[in-house]
């Protein structure tokens, strides 16, 4: 552009010198044809009654191309007429009218448009093609494609319009092959393989994508390694990438890590100072470190939040702590002050609520750890953001702060994004166990916007049916006090019996501090054994010579929930104990004992391991024998995988007939880990174990065990499980394998 400036200029003024005009009668535009004259006036210097100067076209001309619209730009003066004519002769740049893509397999053409930052129509930009090109080329990096070439070509046609070409010649996946490290005797090789996002390839990298090469990445595991250094005292730490060659035809790559450990430091002298809430000694009680422990830059960090914590509990919501560090390279120790400036206490001046456009604020506000008027907590409006998250009827829950009316006032902004919190089903279907069935349900965790559980259900089949209305206030007259009824009609056939109940149970619950919560649930139901078979158990017989049977139950169970998000919890715990005792009038009295312990463990990658245990027992009350529908029986989704639902247990075997047991225990080990997490697929794999015994065995006897694998997924309906379990010792009557499906809580 430029080399045709100079020619331009060159050529202009000898023409000048033979004419030499004084003064410039007129300024022409020429060869515009999209670009409005006006807008080029506007640009240039050079006016009618000006005496000419070289200086101001040469201005002029730079100016035109800054314009961005011209790739051609020259000047002459002439006389015409007697009057001295500047003319300015443009060649537009092409009107890009559209973009294409070659050679791109691995990349949709949506994909690559989206990363280009060219738009259609426009002029033709060479700067904006170059900044397209290396975004698609930063982008096949990213995937591994390490030496993708990208270059573009431009079609123009006898209207100056243009097709844009980008091409793209992909080249292989470069997968790392190996990573080798020098230099580390603190950390193994693998352990410091651990620490990297980036991996060495495996043999189902073509399905799982391990192994790609991304150099990005690779600068960011430098500090990890790093970090790992910091960690155990090593703060003199260098860690140095040596190389990375292309090896195999440039499809691998092999990587070579320099580590420089450098001495190991120790915790010299703790110290505070500054605006001190408490007694030195106490504040630094909150520090992770003690005096001559291995120095670690995470407890450090550990260590100020705590202390920014105890401040910000307090209502000093603009606390600092600055650990000042004192060096001391030849004992090497390092010594920590903890400067503390506490700022302004803080009060809270309005709590507004955001985006919930059915649910009303106060099913909101009613969860909340602060009101209008509190000081400042952080780890109140952490659990509040918790307790709000686990009603469970919005997608998203952010809590932040914003400056209130002045410096002691702050405002507390809380922005929901809504869930659907309701389903309606109405159909058809075919089980082996059930056979054809028809159903129809109405669900709604939010009814009204109120936060009340409605439920409204029907099936019926060949071998069931099943009646339901239940609604429940889990804030009854505003009170922190739940409230709740169900009324249901059942009908179920088994291999030897059918069992018909109706009934109603009345349910109240109430929190018991922080996370606890008590219920009660009052259980009034008829209950029938019809159609035994003739050649069942005298046990069976009789309970179908009873006709009729009143039940009049109490249930009270606690529950303490310490998890992040109860429909998908990955840290956190939740406990169990429930009692039903039947016998407050009715015909049947038992006592049934039952403590559910679930905890959840996050790993990397955000995976979950999952741990649950259960065990219970029932008895008899008043020497009443204990019916055999209200035995314990395991087995199917909600106990032991692989095995058929109710059909783990005490057998019958003379006449093929599951009995029940006392006493049940078993335990689930799981691992879920994501699939696709936008979607909020995820994979598990199991290990489940337990049985159901009688009176006269022991707990813990004859176990039972499963393995298998499944996936979960948050659907648009509610949470999916579809899990297939494989029995570890299959007896002669059962299947070596059971496929489940169910949507519901997953736990």
């Amino acid at each position: 552009m430029y080399l045709r400036l100079l020619i331009t200029l060159l050529m202009l003024l000898p023409t000048v010198a033979w004419s030499a005009p004084a003064t410039i009668g007129e300024v022409r535009i020429q060869g515009n044809v999209r670009v409005e004259p006006s807008a080029i006036h506007s640009v240039l210097s050079a006016r009618a009654g000006m005496a000419y100067d070289a200086a101001v076209i040469d201005r002029d001309i730079k100016a035109i191309y800054g314009m961005g619209r011209f790739q051609d730009v020259s000047a002459d003066i002439e006389e015409v007429n007697g009057v001295s004519i500047l003319t300015y002769r443009l060649v537009e740049r092409p009107l890009v009218r559209q973009v294409a893509f070659k050679g791109n397999d691995e990349f949709s053409v949506e994909k690559l448009r989206g990363l280009i930052v060219i738009k259609t129509p426009d002029i033709h930009d060479p700067a904006l093609i170059d900044k397209s090109i290396e975004a698609i080329k930063a982008a096949y990096r990213e995937d591994g494609y390490y030496a993708a070439e990208v270059s573009s070509s431009l079609d123009v046609d006898d209207r100056n319009e243009a097709t844009l070409t980008f091409e793209v010649k992909e080249g292989d996946q470069v997968l790392v092959d190996l990573i080798r490290f020098e230099g580390n005797t603190i950390f193994t090789d693998k352990e410091l393989r651990k620490a990297m996002e980036i991996q060495e390839r495996w043999m189902f990298s073509w399905l799982t994508g391990r192994g790609k090469f991304n150099e990005d990445i690779l600068k960011d595991d430098l500090e990890r390694i790093a970090d790992l250094y910091y960690n155990v005292g090593h703060i003199r730490v260098k860690v140095r990438q040596l190389h990375a060659n292309m090896i195999d035809d440039n499809k691998y790559m092999d990587i070579l890590l320099e580590v420089e450990e450098g001495p190991q430091f120790r915790v010299g002298t703790l110290d505070a100072k500054g605006d001190l809430l408490k007694d030195k000694t106490d504040i630094l009680n909150l520090v992770q470190m003690k005096e001559g422990d291995v120095f670690s830059r995470k407890l450090l960090r550990d260590s100020v939040t705590a202390l920014s914590d105890l401040y910000a509990d307090q209502g000093y919501a603009y606390v600092n702590v600055t650990p000042v560090t004192q060096v001391d390279s030849e004992h090497l120790s390092i010594g920590l002050v903890f400067d503390i400036e506490q700022g302004t206490q803080v009060t809270i001046e309005r709590i507004n609520v955001s985006g919930n456009l059915k649910t009303r604020d106060k099913v909101i506000r009613r969860e909340l750890k602060l009101t209008e008027g509190d000081l400042y907590s952080a780890s109140k409006l952490k659990e509040s953001r918790r307790k709000v998250n686990n009603l469970g009827f919005f997608e998203e829950v952010n809590l932040t702060n914003a400056k209130g009316s002045d410096d002691s006032l702050m405002d507390v902004n809380i922005e929901v994004k809504e869930r659907p919190t309701g389903t309606f089903s109405l159909g058809a279907g075919y089980s082996s166990v059930d056979g054809v069935v028809g159903q129809g349900s109405i669900s709604q965790d939010n009814f009204l916007g109120k936060g009340w559980k409605l439920n409204l259900a029907g099936s019926f089949g060949g071998k069931s049916s099943t009646y339901q209305v239940g609604l429940l206030d889990p804030y009854f007259l505003d009170m922190n006090l739940a409230l709740g009824f169900d009324i249901y009609n059942t009908r179920r056939e088994w291999n030897d019996f059918t069992r018909k109940s109706n009934g109603a149970a009345v349910k109240v619950g109430f929190p018991v501090g922080e996370d606890n919560r008590a219920s009660f649930t009052y259980r009034l139901e008829q209950k029938e054994i019809i159609d035994v078979d003739e050649d069942a158990t005298q046990t069976l017989k009789d309970e179908e010579a009873k006709g009729k049977v009143l039940i009049s139950s109490l249930y009270s169970v606690f529950t303490r929930n310490t998890t992040d998000y109860y429909l998908d919890p990955s840290t956190g715990y939740v406990a169990e104990g429930s009692i039903e005792f039947a016998g407050i009038g009715g015909d049947e009295k038992f006592a049934k004992y039952i403590a559910d312990y679930r905890h959840f463990f996050p790993f990397k990658w955000n995976t979950v391991f999952s741990l649950h245990g259960q065990i219970g027992y029932i008895m008899e009350v008043g020497g009443e024998e204990i019916s055999i529908d209200e035995r314990f029986y395991l087995g199917g989704l909600r106990s032991l995988r692989g095995f058929k639902s109710r059909e783990v247990g005490p057998y019958d075997v003379e006449n093929d007939e599951f009995t029940g047991g006392n006493k049940e225990a078993f335990i689930n080990v799981e691992y879920l880990f994501p699939i696709l997490k936008d979607l909020g697929l995820k994979g598990v794999v199991f290990y489940d174990s337990g049985n159901a015994w009688d009176e006269d065995e022991g707990y813990f006897s004859k176990m039972r065990h499963s393995v298998g694998a499944g996936l979960r997924w948050m659907s648009p309906m509610g949470p999916l499980r579809l899990e297939w379990g494989y029995n570890l010792d299959a007896y002669d009557y059962e299947n070596t394998s059971e496929f489940e499906f169910s949507i519901g809580k997953f736990y």
